[in-house]
């Protein structure tokens, strides 16, 4: 089960995530109060890598932004993947030199459907997926709330996100916490879960809810 901790903004938190046993680590490079610059996310890369063996891989996720810029942003960083939240069509997964994780929402959109064919055509099986060695485009349940890409904990459709991870692997997001992550693996049986907001106390990552996060899941 891949654990990503997503929206982390300090180098401390990232380092309290890695020990407490995530994979992957988020950092938000679109508008948002979660935003990190390019040196912010360097130093946080710097910190992990010199403080866990092997290191989580870190994810950069950007919203409708040019492909030029997305890879200018991860060679500087040094990422591992790429998450795209926005509206992105899923020719970025030829134009981008990294694993994708494209968000969903499960509108139905034909952008959407058609990331949803691409992982489908492309995906190994289920029991193949690595954390440390991930497809070259994976998908990434979210809530859908209009107006908004992310991050506003707001539970996905756990039985729409079921039927499709029953085809697909895929990991969940969208308003879970440490109360109702196993609850929602049971559910939806992803490959990985993501959390921001319900890893966080007064909308500040909350190193004690990351290692309660990954231990429901571990124990899940």
């Amino acid at each position: 089960m891949i654990v990503k901790i997503c929206g982390l903004r300090r180098a401390d938190h990232a380092s309290a995530a890695a020990a407490a046993g995530a994979d992957w680590i988020g950092l938000v490079f679109a508008a948002s109060k979660r935003q990190v610059s390019v040196a912010e996310a360097s130093a946080i890369a710097t910190a992990l890598r010199e403080g866990v063996t092997p290191p989580p891989l870190l994810a950069g996720l950007f919203v409708n932004e040019a492909p030029a810029t997305i890879t200018a942003i991860a060679h500087a960083v040094g990422l591992d993947l790429i998450q795209l939240s926005g509206d992105e069509p899923v020719e970025y997964a030829d134009a981008l030199p990294l694993p994708v994780l494209k968000a969903i929402r499960l509108t139905g959109a034909p952008t959407e459907q058609a990331w949803i064919a691409r992982a489908q055509r492309e995906q190994p099986e289920r029991e193949a997926v690595s954390a440390r060695t991930p497809p070259r485009v994976l998908l990434l349940v979210d809530a859908h709330v209009p107006g908004a890409y992310g991050g506003t904990g707001t539970p996905a459709d756990w039985s729409r996100a079921a039927a499709l991870a029953a085809q697909t692997p895929l990991l969940l997001a969208g308003g879970l916490h440490p109360a109702n992550v196993a609850r929602a693996i049971a559910t939806v049986r992803p490959i990985g879960v993501d959390v921001s907001s319900g890893v966080e106390t007064d909308g500040v990552k909350d190193p004690a809810r990351i290692e309660a996060f990954i231990a429901a899941v571990r124990s899940a």
